[in-house]
């Protein structure tokens, strides 16, 4: 970045570990959400592909 010395911005230190800036049980709820809404809709799709499959044999 110009006008920045180098070290402006960061610092490291030797045997110290980073704090993450995610909260990883938060993200596998999340998850876990997504995933579950995911399946109910593939299940209505599914469904309402059935019934249409239904219908069309019913008019022939």
């Amino acid at each position: 970045i110009e006008g920045l010395e180098e070290g402006d911005m960061t610092e490291v230190w030797q045997g110290f570990i980073e704090n993450s800036n995610v909260q990883i049980v938060d993200e596998m709820i999340n998850l876990i959400t997504a995933q579950r809404a995911y399946e109910i809709n593939s299940k209505s799709i599914q469904t309402a592909d059935a019934m249409l499959e239904v219908a069309n044999n019913l008019k022939r």
